[in-house]
């Protein structure tokens, strides 16, 4: 099953990295454009990301220079900044978005199969709650 589980990964990946070239833009940029659904902390991103805030740090400030993302001041919390897509970066998700889902690897799924797999995966990959 890991070698399943793995291959599928490995088809995503390459899926992203091939639509994310077509609009010009590296796997990490593309992978931080699909997570920023709204806005965040630099945390939240990496988190979705699955990288160290340092590297999603690097992401960002690469799309913030191409005027697709801007760092603003949180409502709540005057220490951090919320990440939101400008415009721009919004219309270039959308075309992301579109890309990513036409001939996705998971395409042979109906959408009925790829909510359970989604919640399968995430009752596999959730943390079990420490015990004291």
């Amino acid at each position: 099953m890991c070698g399943l589980v793995n291959g599928v990964a490995h088809q995503i990946a390459e899926h992203l990295r091939q639509r994310a070239a077509t609009l010009g833009l590296t796997a990490a940029q593309a992978t931080a454009l699909r997570e920023l659904s709204g806005p965040m902390t630099m945390r939240e991103l990496a988190e979705r990301m699955s990288c160290e805030p340092s590297n999603a740090t690097f992401v960002v400030d690469k799309l913030e220079k191409q005027s697709l993302i801007e760092r603003r001041p949180h409502p709540t919390d005057r220490r951090a900044k919320q990440l939101v897509l400008t415009p721009e970066g919004t219309a270039l998700r959308g075309r992301l978005l579109e890309l990513l889902g036409a001939d996705s690897p998971l395409a042979g799924l109906t959408q009925d199969e790829q909510q359970t797999l989604q919640k399968l995966l995430e009752r596999a990959t959730a943390r079990p709650a420490t015990q004291h």
